[in-house]
């Protein structure tokens, strides 16, 4: 106890001298750096460049889904200028209209003729082409403005996609049974691969190395498998019930790649098509006209279009286990289209129907019904999350 009554100069001198001291080893030496953190183990979803994988092709980053780099709010830089819009082709009528996803109006109407199919997004997502098979053309729309330019030759273009690599883009000739290349840049043609046996060739998917496509026949109830590379036809694999007359339409990869789900209208479901692009292996029902196939923001949830019945399937992305069923008020024919940027809605084309349907992705509620023209079709919401795009109505990855 006798320590508490050293003097206060005493104390001032200690402190004075150890500041001083202090201060010396810190003009003579540097700062000790803090010790480095423990290396972290790499994240099991982290994947290694594909040796194997088609050259110039974007990486895949997670093995787990193919679709990581597409989350919600997801923007590229290349994509964040793009006015946030809604392109409607019409079949019938000839035209695109132009929605405002804000207020739910139409904000453009351009009648560009022919029978427009899709809007669909270029590989790097600079571009929409809207896609004219009766008029052999395409159309494309600036993104910063929605506005049309000028309409460039392809042939019979009923849908359109790119190779991963974006050195190729591919009309798909339905009317002609096959697949004619072109540079995207000039639209100079590259060639063409005939398919024959593929009639009312219109839909595709890509592996996930990106070397081969799968492309659906709708009228001859098979699929064609391609290589990419090679701009050659494997194989074809026949659906276990071949529905000619409108089989198999969309198609879209697992986001583990683990299988392609193929919707076929005639059968009121989806085939599972192994990821090997080999063998139909189940059949999964989901309701009357099974037509088109989007995935949530995070990819867990595959929603399928029934346009016959006026309904949405929800399913496990993996697993292809139904979740649940929406039914669109008043019934409808939900057809093309797709989700959001940010995940919260499903924009859809109501083919028979003069109607686009905009729905919550959380429960399926009906947010609105826009009147539109005679036969919308392949809606494209832009912009999309996703460093590129293989065509359609905004596959990205």
């Amino acid at each position: 106890m006798e320590h508490r009554h050293r003097s206060g100069g005493a104390v001032v001198a200690l402190i004075a001298l150890a500041s001083a001291f202090l201060a010396a080893c810190g003009a003579a030496a540097a700062p000790l750096e803090p010790d480095p953190p423990a290396a972290a183990d790499p994240p099991a979803a982290a994947a290694a460049a594909d040796p194997d994988a088609l050259p110039g092709m974007p990486p895949v980053t997670d093995r787990r889904n193919v679709y990581a780099d597409a989350g919600a709010g997801m923007l590229s830089p290349t994509v964040r200028s793009a006015k946030p819009l809604v392109y409607v082709p019409h079949t019938k009528s000839g035209e695109v209209r132009v929605i405002d996803p804000a207020t739910f109006e139409t904000v453009g109407r351009y009648r560009l003729g022919g029978e427009l199919q899709h809007v669909v997004p270029s590989w790097d997502m600079t571009t929409l082409y809207a896609t004219d098979d009766t008029g052999n053309k395409i159309v494309p729309f600036d993104p910063a403005t929605g506005t049309p330019g000028a309409a460039i030759p392809v042939t019979d273009p009923y849908n359109m996609y790119f190779t991963p690599d974006g050195t190729v883009a591919i009309s798909v000739a339905e009317r002609l049974r096959r697949l004619v290349f072109y540079d995207p840049h000039t639209w100079a043609e590259l060639g063409e691969l005939r398919t024959p046996d593929c009639a009312g060739i219109d839909h595709a998917e890509f592996s996930p190395d990106g070397r081969t496509a799968v492309f659906t026949c709708e009228f001859a109830g098979r699929v064609a498998v391609v290589d990419v590379p090679g701009r050659s036809l494997l194989r074809m694999i026949d659906m276990p019930h071949r529905n000619t007359r409108m089989g198999p339409q969309d198609i879209k990869l697992a986001p583990d790649g683990s299988v392609y789900y193929i919707a076929d209208a005639q059968q009121n479901g989806l085939w599972v098509l192994d990821g090997a692009a080999t063998a139909v292996i189940r059949e999964i029902p989901t309701g009357h006209g099974a037509h088109g196939l989007y995935l949530s923001r995070d990819a867990t949830r595959l929603f399928v279009t029934n346009r016959h019945e006026g309904s949405v399937s929800v399913l496990d992305a993996y697993t292809g286990q139904p979740v649940t069923k929406w039914h669109i008020p008043g019934g409808g024919s939900p057809d093309m289209g797709n989700v959001t940027a940010d995940g919260s809605q499903l924009w859809l084309s109501g083919r028979y129907s003069r109607s686009v349907y905009v729905l919550s992705t959380d429960d399926g509620h009906l947010i609105r019904k826009i009147a539109v023209g005679n036969g919308p079709h392949g809606l494209c919401v832009w912009p999309q999350p996703g460093r590129y795009s293989l065509g359609h109505t905004g596959i990205t990855r």
